[in-house]
């Protein structure tokens, strides 16, 4: 990616100019002050620009002029004594380093004293995507993840790391469900920055950034609807080690225990509280765990920490008996602040969905509710999935008997079950009545978030209607209804 040469504006100011350029008197003939004053604005985050270094500095030849302010908590600034002349005037801000901006600039004109009003602003997001990118044509969005690589002990900008973006895509086709999964690198430059183009707008997708034995956690990322999303990512180690396998038992398959692995344990630190949304209060008991690393429980004020947390940008997970879980990105890193969990309540959400359903009358769950009194098969209804606290769809089904998450040889995962012919069958998968020929475990999860799901229908070989079986395949069928 070209850094945007395309933005600058004339002359560059770099921060140490404040302390090296002299004070020059800046009052008119006439005795009056020239008032020069404006607002910096952050167009991508759509408000003022908080902590701006803002110069202005004479541009006339011979000029030594020179005056710097900070914008304040509303974006503004002002500069009270210059003379007459041209100028430069520009910021600067952490803010363009993430974009990999130099200090944005433009010329003013100062000519008998009086006020004198000249803003400043990032780029928008529409014009740094096309400078990036290039213009939205039909076949690329011209949407762009980009931001800076860091390393999680000191926070210096990490060069010649690896920024992995997927997604998922999904067409339907006379066989079914075609998938596709894209996948896009970018290499960070010294600066740690890097930029991913046309990206889904607006769309769900996964970052990770590796290099040699280091890298972060896959965590998932929203492109809003603008087409312009920037993540800082934080390097650190994330090697891992085998563990030993868990207890057995019938919800889960053997080649899902060979694949249990945990985090080297690490130095980093990591503390917050866990509150229920509903009142405020501690939740006491919590599971608060880094994804395949250390876990640890709240105490009595709802309050926890993680003393040897891996460094660097992970997942976190919380978990409340009677609460929906959380997943958020963490980055784990010196002197980060204590986060703030709150957990919502199955009955809240579970009210909030009747609410819902009430408006339409949908035919679908109709014929559910009428092969669920039939007494052939399983259901499972949304209280039944919020119980089972998923945070992805093909979790529901380590718990349902006969039913595992298996690896296949293409070590792919999917959702299986028990067959006539084989210990093991992958079932046929439905979607509102639309046969998904070959989904993977990933697959369903992109697909279909547990909170839209209206209702499962499980039928094991022999028990499938004939409407959700597609063929003589020896296996059974999952019917996935949403809302």
């Amino acid at each position: 990616m070209r850094l945007l040469h395309l933005l600058r504006f004339g002359l560059l100011l770099t921060p140490a100019f404040a302390a090296v350029a002299p004070r020059a008197e800046g009052r008119l003939a006439d005795g009056r002050l020239a008032d020069v004053r404006g607002t910096v604005y952050d167009s991508i985050a759509g408000q003022p620009l908080v902590g701006a270094l803002v110069q202005l500095v004479a541009a006339d030849s011979g000029g030594t002029y020179g005056r710097t302010a900070v914008s304040d908590s509303l974006g503004a600034f002002r500069f009270i004594d210059a003379p007459n002349g041209r100028f430069t005037l520009g910021f600067y801000h952490a803010v363009l380093d993430s974009l990999g901006l130099e200090p944005l600039v433009r010329p003013i004109t100062v000519t008998n004293g009086g006020a004198v009003r000249a803003d400043l602003a990032t780029p928008s997001a529409a014009r740094l995507g096309a400078a990036i990118c290039g213009a939205p044509t039909p076949q690329n969005s011209g949407a762009v993840v980009m931001g800076i690589v860091r390393h999680a002990t000191d926070r210096r900008p990490a060069a010649g790391v690896t920024v992995i973006a997927e997604w998922l895509e999904l067409s339907f086709g006379a066989g079914g469900i075609n998938r596709r999964t894209p996948r896009r690198l970018a290499t960070t430059r010294e600066t740690g920055w890097f930029a991913i183009c046309h990206v889904p707008r607006p769309g769900s997708m996964t970052l990770t950034a590796t290099r040699g034995a280091d890298s972060t956690a896959t965590i998932p990322v929203e492109v809003p609807t603008s087409g312009f999303l920037r993540r800082e990512l934080y390097l650190g180690a994330a090697r891992v080690v085998a563990a030993a396998p868990p207890p057995r038992d019938s919800t889960q398959s053997d080649s899902t225990a060979l694949q249990v692995r945990r985090l080297h344990v690490g130095d980093g630190r990591l503390s917050g509280s866990v509150r229920a949304t509903n009142d405020g209060r501690p939740l006491a008991g919590a599971q608060v765990s880094i994804l395949n690393g250390p876990q640890t429980r709240t105490n009595a004020r709802g309050e926890w920490m993680l003393s040897d947390a891996p460094p660097g940008t992970r997942l976190l997970e919380v978990r409340a008996v009677g609460y929906y879980p959380e997943r958020r990105a963490v980055d784990i890193v010196d002197s980060v602040a204590p986060l703030r969990v709150a957990l919502a309540t199955f009955k809240s959400v579970l009210d909030t969905m009747k609410i819902s359903a009430t408006r339409t009358v949908d035919m679908n769950l109709v014929g559910f509710q009428e092969r669920r009194r039939s007494s052939v098969g399983r259901f499972l209804t949304p209280r039944d999935i919020a119980m089972r606290q998923p945070f992805a769809t093909s979790e529901i089904f380590r718990s349902v008997p006969g039913m595992f998450l298996d690896r296949t040889m293409d070590a792919e995962e999917k959702v299986m079950m028990r067959g006539v012919f084989e210990d093991r069958c992958e079932p046929a998968i439905y979607i509102n009545g639309q046969w998904m020929n070959g989904l993977t475990s990933s697959d369903l999860d992109s697909f279909i978030r547990p909170s839209d799901i209206a209702g499962i229908e499980v039928y094991m070989v022999g028990q499938v209607p004939a409407q959700f079986q597609p063929g003589l395949s020896g296996c059974g069928s999952l019917v996935f209804w949403t809302k």
